[in-house]
This record gives C-alpha cells, sequence and structure tokens, in this order.
C-alpha cells in the first residue's frame, strides 16, 4: 500500500473496509460498503479518498465514482451536519413538492444543492424516497417525513433546531 492510500484513508477507515472485503467475494463487491465507511468518518468522499478507497478494492477511480454518484446519499462534496432529501418524484410533483421546494430554499436561505452558511444544512431534492403513497416526502438527517406541507415544514425545522440545542 503506498502512501497516498493512508494518507486519503486513514487507519481505522482502512481496517473498516479491510473487514467488509472479508466478507465478499471480490474486493469491488464492497464498494458501496467502503463508501459509506469514509463517509461515516468525515461527512463526505473527496477525491483523494474516492482514489485510495479504488485501489484498496482493485478497481478504476472512473468506476467507483461512477457508484457513487449514482446513490444520492454519497456525497461528493461536503455538506452540512444534516442533509434535506426533497423527493420531486412525479407523486410528490403532484403533491405540491415545488412549492415546498420554494418553502425550504426560502427559510433555509439557500438554493437546491446548496448549504447555509453555519453549515447546519444541504437542501438536495432527489428523485425519489420510496414513500409514494405517502407523498410529499422529505429526509431530514436520518428521519422520513410524509405527508409534508408548509406546515409541517416550519415544525420539522423548529424541532430540528430544538433537539440541537441552539
Amino acid at each position: 500500500m503506498s502512501g497516498d492510500t493512508i494518507t486519503a484513508l486513514s487507519e481505522l477507515e482502512l481496517a473498516e473496509i479491510n473487514a467488509e472485503l472479508a466478507h465478499v467475494p471480490y474486493p469491488s463487491a464492497a464498494a458501496i460498503e467502503a463508501l459509506k465507511i469514509v463517509q461515516q468518518h468525515r461527512g463526505w468522499v473527496s477525491d483523494a479518498s474516492l482514489q485510495a478507497i479504488a485501489k484498496q478494492l482493485q478497481m478504476s477511480a472512473t468506476e467507483l465514482d461512477s457508484i457513487a454518484t449514482f446513490y444520492n446519499q454519497i456525497f461528493r462534496l461536503p455538506v452540512g451536519k444534516k442533509v434535506i432529501f426533497l423527493c420531486n418524484s412525479v407523486s410528490c410533483w403532484i403533491k405540491g413538492s415545488d412549492d415546498l421546494q420554494q418553502q425550504i430554499s426560502e427559510q433555509l436561505g439557500v438554493a437546491p444543492g446548496e448549504t447555509t452558511a453555519d453549515d447546519e444544512y444541504t437542501f438536495i431534492p432527489v428523485p425519489c424516497l420510496g414513500a409514494c403513497d405517502k407523498a410529499p416526502v422529505m429526509m431530514v438527517g436520518e428521519d422520513l417525513h410524509h405527508n409534508v406541507n408548509g406546515a409541517s415544514i416550519k415544525a420539522i425545522f423548529h424541532n430540528a433546531v430544538e433537539g440541537s440545542g441552539k
């Protein structure tokens, strides 16, 4: 293993990735888990980390990047402490996700894809959150919220701020 890999990945990250490798038939099969491990420790996956992971998994950085960018919960750029995903699928769109997107942007003071100045939130519209029967839906951090409307958005953000001790 080269010195570049060591600086791009911590010993703990390498150990966790190697533990995953013990459970898969070939190294690239651990790609998603390896990306999640690095993101869990750093909050996102930098280019240097992605290249080091690819080397560890015996695959090209391009192959690994195509996996990372396919999944909307693998972050290739820094994000806020909490990520807000607003579903904009057909079901959510019919139920008003466009209006909700505007309300969220106004409440946070950021456009979709941006992070608040205090690095608290990153707002990302996504094509599906898998709860079409409860549209519109959004996630704040790990919490999925159903049947979202303008009033519930205010309550969700109020509770998120209260829960963070602010």
